[in-house]
Order: structure tokens, then C-alpha cells, then sequence
């Protein structure tokens, strides 16, 4: 059934048969058993998690801590026999057919209340840039290392890249249609409340792959995970021979939302600069006319936060705690970078996070210190005062991007610097497993 649904249109979305707990055990609510992705936790996290119910999946997701570099071989090892235990003794089951899962996240966000829809599903893999699966930020090689060991010795993907695709219409939420019945899971993780269907019907994921045929499908989260994906594909040819091309290697999880769905929200992605000399008078001096200074009208840094967000694109509020000055960079040259970047598209040079590092980091605030900057990040404007705090340091407070930024400059074929983007709520892991065989 799969071979026949993967050729009745060109889509690179495809069903799976995706590894779920098992209901019969764990009830409809899998609340103790699911996780944050992996990269968002630390060993009092892992064993937190473990504590709340030892068969909860970051037993298997998260191997090795930190997973910012590859662990030892056994570590991986011993989540792949785990799994494997997982699946004989029942506590995970495989669904008997093909099909999308109809994902719904519903939160509260500093008193507003969201709700947001996507679907899991596979993607087809392709080189990045080359297809119609478009990257937005840089990777670096240890946490592809930690991923591709995992992925070998489980040959699944347990948790999933997190996709955009643009959907202004709803067509693809409408093809999906109602699911009609109560969820097939229920969970609640750090205050976000999930709810899954299992939608199997062939004329249903026809049709949403029909409408999301040869839509571009934007990277938010997860550029390791699906560079990963192309690693473990290879490799797994090299080791075999030529796979078929029905293979599910050539897959990889996603978790697809519409750019336009209104509880997709962009959170600002703050900095903290470690050891800065120079006193913040000196900085706006050195700044000026790029960015000219206004009065910081309150002193919580999240309130200061909004009224950086509230001035001209690219503005950001700068707090020097070590001495309680604070104040407001007012952006007047959004083309500051036209000079200094040229080898940049112009969608890239006026990119805030762009004109951030390379203006106001690289050029007004390295040179002034005693080595490389170390710098911080944080969604939570509090946490980046209280880092700069503890380090001596500058808290920048940034605008969020904003969609139409990051698909302009996404559409170029350039990457934004690192963490442009906050995607908020994270995908949780757990709820669906994608299998590799």
C-alpha cells in the first residue's frame, strides 16, 4: 500500500506506518512518556523524565549527554536494544497501515491563548537548496554525528525536523478534513496541550499530498535531524547497494505547520555577550548614525524587550547590568551592511539578526575584547540579563523575525545567522516514530 501511495502523485510528502505507544497500556494520555526534543535538555532534564516513567522516549532519543557531540558507541547500542525491547514487549506498537497523523497544539502565551495544527508525515530527502526543501540557518558537525549514530543503531527517526510550507487558502487542513472523533492520544508537556489523530483513509492522504504537491517546504526546526537523514541515507547505500527508490531510508519525519497558521508563533531569539569593557555610553557613541539611542522607558527586561519590538525593524534594546544602564538602539541605516556585506543578496543584508552580528557584534563590539565572542542565547529576555549579569556582559534584547524575512531570504538560497528564528511550541518527541525498514 505504501508503494502505491508513494506514485500516485508527485508529492514529497508520503504516509508511514508510524511506532506509537501502545494504548491498550498507556490509556489515550502519554503524557509521562513523551519528551522536549532532545537538543533542549540536559541530564537533570533526561533523568526527570526517566523518573516521571522509565519507559519515557528519552530513554532512547537522548543516548548521550550533551548531544552536541557523538558519545561512545555502547550509548547507542543500549537505546537500539531498548527500543527493540520496547516493540517485543508491547510498550510501543507499530500502526497496521500507511498513514498522517493530524497534530494539534494548543497553549497559552503571556495570556493569549493559541492553537496550532500541523501533520506528521515523511519527507522525501534531497540535498538542500536543490529541491524543494529549503534550509534557513547553518549546522555544525558534532550534533550530525550524535544524530547519525542514534539513527544507525535504532534505524528509525525518533523525533522530527519541524517544516513550514505556505498555505494561505487552509487547502491542506481542509484536505485533511475534521477528524470527526476523540484524538488517538492526548499529552500534556510543559504546559502545551497535544492532541494526535491517526487518519489512515487512502482518499484522505491522496488528497493532502495532491494539495501539497510541489510546495516549497521550509526548514524551522531540526537542520541537523534532516541533514542527518541524507547522512544515515548514504551510508545505509554504501553499506547495501543502490536502495529502491520506494526505500523509507530515502524518507525522513516532519512535522509540517502552514507559515500562516495563527498559533505559528516567531519568538525573538536574544543575545548575551560575555565580558564586554566598554561601557554602553562608549557603545551608542560608537554606533551612532547606524543606531541612535532613546530612553529606556522600564526596566524589566521583558517589557524592555517589547519596546525595542514596538521601534523601526532591526532596533534593539542593550542592558549593561553591571553598571544598570540600559537603553534603546534606534536602527536609521538598514543598508548598513550594502557596504560592508556585498557578497550578500540585499534580502540577507537587511535581515536584523544579519545586521546584528555583523554590525553591531563583529564590528562595534569584538574589537574591544580580549578574544572571540562568547555569546549567549536565550527566547527569555530575563534569562539574557541574568547571564549578563553573571558574565560581566551585554544583554542584547532583539526583535522577533518576522515570516515574510526569513522566506525572502530563505528564497535567495542564503542561510541566516545562527538562531534567526525561535519556532514556539517546540514538536514534541514520542508521539510518532518514523521506522527506517
Amino acid at each position: 500500500m505504501t508503494e502505491r501511495l508513494a506514485t500516485e502523485v508527485d508529492s514529497a510528502i508520503a504516509p508511514l506506518t508510524g511506532i506509537r505507544y501502545d494504548a491498550q497500556r498507556f490509556g489515550q494520555d502519554v503524557s509521562r512518556v513523551i519528551a522536549p526534543p532532545y537538543d533542549v535538555l540536559d541530564s537533570a532534564d533526561k533523568e526527570a523524565l526517566l523518573t516521571q516513567d522509565s519507559c519515557n522516549v528519552v530513554a532512547i532519543d537522548l543516548p548521550h549527554v550533551p548531544p552536541k557531540q557523538a558519545g561512545p558507541d555502547a550509548v547507542y547500542q543500549r537505546a537500539a536494544n531498548t527500543f527493540e525491547a520496547w516493540l517485543a514487549d508491547g510498550v510501543l506498537m507499530r500502526d497496521p497501515e500507511p498513514g498522517l497523523y493530524l497534530y494539534q497544539q494548543r497553549y497559552t502565551h503571556r495570556g493569549r491563548d493559541f492553537t496550532r495544527t500541523a501533520l506528521f508525515a515523511r519527507l522525501r530527502l534531497s540535498p538542500l537548496g536543490e529541491g524543494r526543501v529549503v534550509p534557513h540557518e547553518q549546522t555544525f558537525g558534532g550534533p550530525k554525528e550524535d544524530r547519525l549514530k542514534l539513527m544507525q543503531a535504532t534505524r528509525c527517526n525518533l523525533s522530527a525536523v519541524f517544516g513550514l510550507y505556505s498555505d494561505p487558502d487552509g487547502g491542506v487542513l481542509a484536505a485533511m478534513g475534521s477528524a470527526g472523533r476523540d484524538p488517538d492520544a492526548v499529552a500534556v508537556l510543559n504546559g502545551v496541550d497535544a492532541r494526535l489523530w491517526y487518519v489512515a483513509d487512502s482518499s484522505v492522504v491522496a488528497r493532502v499530498r495532491q494539495t501539497l504537491a510541489g510546495k516549497p517546504i521550509y526548514i524551522a526546526d531540526g537542520h541537523h535531524r534532516y541533514e542527518t537523514a541524507l547522512m544515515y541515507r548514504d551510508w545505509l547505500a554504501a553499506r547495501e547497494g543502490e536502495l529502491p527508490d520506494n526505500h523509507p531510508a530515502h524518507y525522513v519525519l516532519v512535522g509540517l505547520c502552514a507559515m500562516e497558521d495563527p498559533g505559528l508563533l516567531m519568538l525573538p531569539y536574544h543575545r548575551t555577550v560575555e565580558h564586554v569593557p566598554l561601557e554602553l555610553s562608549e557603545l551608542v557613541s560608537r554606533c551612532e548614525p547606524v543606531f541612535t539611542p532613546t530612553d529606556a522607558p522600564v526596566a524589566d527586561p521583558e517589557q524592555l524587550a517589547d519596546a525595542a519590538a514596538r521601534c523601526a525593524p532591526g532596533s534593539v534594546a542593550v542592558v549593561q547590568p553591571s553598571t544598570g544602564a540600559s537603553t534603546i538602539l534606534v536602527l536609521q541605516r538598514p543598508d548598513v551592511l550594502d557596504d560592508l556585506e556585498p557578497q550578500h543578496g540585499e534580502a540577507w543584508r537587511r535581515l536584523p539578526a544579519a545586521i546584528l552580528h555583523r554590525f553591531l557584534i563583529d564590528r562595534m563590539i569584538a574589537p574591544t575584547l580580549s578574544r572571540e565572542p562568547v555569546i549567549h542565547y536565550t527566547s527569555v529576555a530575563d534569562h539574557a540579563v541574568a547571564v549578563a549579569a553573571e558574565t560581566d556582559g551585554l544583554a542584547l534584547l532583539v526583535q522577533p523575525t518576522q515570516m515574510a524575512q526569513m522566506r525572502a531570504v530563505c528564497q535567495t538560497g542564503e542561510l541566516m545567522p545562527q538562531k534567526s528564528t525561535f519556532f514556539y511550541p517546540k514538536l514534541a518527541t514520542g508521539l510518532v516514530i518514523n521506522p527506517l525498514y
